[in-house]
C-alpha cells in the first residue's frame, strides 16, 4: 500500500474516533453528559442519563467509528495489518481526542466496532456476555472490565495469529487502564448501578 494512502487512512481513522457521539446525542436532548454521573462521554453514561434507547444509539455510533475504517481496510482493501493500525487509531481518537484536550471515553464500544469485521463471532459473544454481566451485576463498568480478558481468551482458543492477538491485547490493556477509576469505585463500593450516575 502506498505510504501516503496509509498515513491518510490512519489520520482519518483517528479523526473519526474523535467524533463525540455521546456528547452530541446527549446535547440534542438537552443534557451535558460531561457533567452528568461519571462525566464520561460514553454509551453507559448516556444510558444512565437518557435511557436504554439512547444507550443503544450511542453504542452503535461509537462502534461504527471503529468498524468503518477496519472494514474498509480489511475487506475493501484486503489489508488486514492496515485494518489493525486503523482500528488502533480510531480507538486512540475516541480515548484521547485532540478536539477535547485528550479527554475521551473508555473505548469499549469503539473497540467492539474494531473487533466486529475482524472476528464477528467473538464480537457477538462479547456483546451477549456484556449484556448479561451488566444485567446481573447492575454495573456497566464491571461488565466492561470483565469482557476484555474474556475476548482475549476466546481469540487465543480460536487460534488467532500471534501478531493479531498481541495487537488486540495491547488495545485491551489500554481499555482496562481507562477503567481503573471504575475499578477503584467497585472495590470501595461507591460505583453506581447501570441506571444511576456514578
Amino acid at each position: 500500500m502506498n505510504i501516503v494512502i496509509a498515513i491518510v487512512g490512519v489520520v482519518v481513522s483517528y479523526l473519526l474516533g474523535t467524533v463525540p457521539s455521546a456528547i452530541m446525542v446527549a446535547r440534542s436532548k438537552g443534557v451535558d453528559i460531561t457533567t452528568f454521573g461519571s462525566g464520561n462521554p460514553g454509551a453507559s453514561n448516556v444510558g444512565r442519563a437518557l435511557g436504554t434507547k439512547w444507550f443503544i444509539v450511542v453504542f452503535l455510533l461509537d462502534a461504527a467509528k471503529g468498524a468503518v475504517p477496519v472494514f474498509i481496510s480489511a475487506v475493501a482493501l484486503d489489508n488486514r495489518p492496515m485494518a489493525y493500525v486503523c482500528g488502533a487509531a480510531a480507538i486512540l481518537g475516541h480515548v484521547f481526542p485532540v478536539t477535547r484536550r485528550f479527554h475521551g471515553g473508555k473505548g469499549i464500544a469503539t473497540g467492539g466496532g474494531v473487533l466486529l469485521p475482524l472476528h464477528p463471532p467473538v464480537m457477538i459473544g462479547a456483546v451477549v456476555f456484556w449484556l448479561l454481566a451488566a444485567k446481573v451485576s447492575k454495573k456497566a463498568s464491571l461488565a466492561s472490565i470483565g469482557v476484555v480478558p474474556l475476548v482475549m481468551v476466546a481469540l487465543a482458543v480460536k487460534g488467532t495469529a500471534a501478531w493479531e492477538l498481541l495487537s488486540l491485547v495491547g488495545l485491551g490493556v489500554l481499555i482496562e487502564i481507562r477503567h481503573l477509576p471504575n475499578l477503584k469505585r467497585l472495590f470501595s463500593g461507591t460505583e453506581h448501578d447501570v441506571s444511576h450516575g456514578s
